[in-house]
């Protein structure tokens, strides 16, 4: 576990190592845009999808690394690469905790749900809209289609791991009046624990608190 600065620089991550447990936990950020495929502007903040996918499939290899905190405080991005990383984080075999500072809109909702526990912080929203696809859209029956199959392909995975259910999902994506000029709902704090997309509001204390306890009862 050497380089830690370098690693919190250029890749928004840190071990965190509890000398009263002796628990190791990789601490990995998504902030900003969620850059996939296509590269964002200069001045654009971005997390790139192509460093979290073989930062997790470190930390599920490391056998020192017991547990993962991420905190997420993003917009959304690349739909697709979002949740490749969601799926990602999903099929880890250690405790995997998400933390919500700030925002976890669009795309960041699977990435957040994908992890065993979600706390959000008594401010920070979720965001659920539908599906946007920017640059030229040709507009055909095929589009249209498939922009449906990744709405559904987002969807499903939200209900997969989450307590909240498909239909009541898409009620939220194509509510009108909440968001000016838009569709969608926002759902503050204890909103979301409500509806299901998170376990708890709370902050790093309870996201930590958490993630000791469970990786105790696994050893």
């Amino acid at each position: 576990m050497q380089n830690q600065g370098k690693g919190i620089i250029e890749f928004g991550q840190e071990f965190l190592e509890n000398h009263a447990s002796g628990h190791h936990i990789l601490y990995l950020s998504v902030i900003g845009e969620i850059e996939g495929h296509e590269l964002a502007s200069e001045r654009t903040k971005t997390t790139k999808y192509e460093h979290l996918l073989p930062l997790l499939a470190r930390a599920q290899d490391d056998r020192e690394i017991d547990g993962v905190l991420i905190l997420i405080n993003t917009l959304g991005g690349d739909c697709s690469c979002g949740l490749a990383v969601a799926e990602m984080i999903a099929s880890m075999d250690k405790p995997v905790v998400s933390l919500i500072i700030g925002d976890s809109h669009s795309i960041g909702v699977p990435l957040s749900v994908a992890s065993d526990y979600t706390v959000i912080a008594p401010t920070a929203t979720m965001l659920i809209h539908p599906v946007r696809l920017s640059g030229t859209v040709i507009g055909a029956p095929q589009t249209f289609e498939y922009f449906k199959l990744i709405q559904d392909r987002i969807l499903n995975f939200i209900e997969g791991h989450s307590g909240a259910k498909k239909e009541d999902l898409e009620k939220m994506m194509m509510k009108k009046g909440m968001m000016a000029k838009d569709l969608g709902t926002i759902l503050v704090g204890e909103d979301a624990v409500k509806a299901g997309l998170a376990d708890a509001v709370g902050g790093i204390a309870d996201a930590l608190a958490w993630l000791h306890q469970k990786i105790s009862s696994e050893k």
